[in-house]
């Protein structure tokens, strides 16, 4: 009889300990969990703040290419009327004009530079 009293202090401190080192690997976990989570909305927030970054980019964009588009049509028309406009441009100012709209158009668009 001592000894089935004997195993049963054993088998229930075995329990405890079992029972203990349970929790403390629930808390870590819930620790780990809500740091996880913690980095998560900042991860969120950031795409939030970069995705408001692209939109606002991308409005300036649509706003620059109205605003290059209205000059261009009243250069086309401010041009019409002109006699300067049927005369001949030497090749080397229509290749620096040129070259420089090019440019300015790449540097507009970050995909197509970088291809």
């Amino acid at each position: 009889m001592n000894k089935t009293y004997t195993a049963i202090a054993i088998i229930f401190t075995f329990m405890i300990y079992v029972i203990v080192n349970l929790c403390k690997d629930k808390e870590a976990i819930q620790k780990t969990n809500d740091e996880l989570l913690g980095k998560i909305e900042q991860l969120n927030q950031n795409i939030a703040k970069n995705n408001q970054i692209i939109a606002d980019n991308e409005q300036s964009k649509r706003e620059l290419e109205n605003q290059s588009i209205e000059r261009q049509e009243q250069i086309n028309e401010q041009l019409k009327n002109n006699d300067c406009a049927n005369q001949f441009v030497p090749v080397s100012v229509s290749n620096s004009l040129y070259n420089r709209a090019k440019s300015l158009r790449y540097s507009a668009n970050p995909i197509k530079s970088t291809r």
